[in-house]
């Protein structure tokens, strides 16, 4: 197993996390709401504690976690949505952009455990597919909330 490409992967997923934290803490900054600010603190405390382990894994294996986030184009838009969304206090377009974001943090957790699996260790993996896990419960959250609002 090249450890290189082990320490890469696992910093894909640590910046993606980085990515839900920052957007889930700026989102708790710019809403009144006591609802959506509890549900953005429970969205990034998953991140944040994604991060501790996916950060213990790198430096058990000799690496530097990344402190990173991805600004991938789709995730900024999705993030930019957020802000707008606030700013016009719709809920609904709030919820949906969120609901957009976690599908981009699904996405990148799906091509870790497609295209990756054989650079982790199968504890790596057990604990991406437990972090998957999460966040697809997560994403859930926010799809059924922005669902009761149809």
């Amino acid at each position: 197993m090249d450890l290189e490409k082990r320490i890469d992967v696992l910093n894909t997923l640590v910046e993606i996390n980085n990515d839900r934290v920052e957007g889930y803490e700026t989102a708790t900054k710019d809403t009144d709401e006591q609802d959506l600010k509890r549900l953005f603190g429970e969205l990034a405390s998953t991140s944040k504690r994604n991060n501790r382990e996916l950060s213990d894994e790198i430096r058990k294996i000799g690496g530097e976690p990344t402190d990173s986030t991805r600004v991938s184009g789709k995730f900024f838009r999705a993030w930019m949505d957020v802000k707008a969304a606030l700013t016009g206090k719709d809920r609904k377009a709030i919820l949906n952009s969120c609901e957009y974001g976690e599908e981009q943090a699904l996405d990148t957790y799906d091509d870790v455990l497609k295209d990756d699996l054989e650079h982790l260790s199968q504890g790596q993996q057990s604990l991406i597919r437990e972090q998957h896990a999460s966040i697809k419960a997560d994403h859930r959250k926010v799809k059924s909330m922005s669902e009761a609002l149809a």
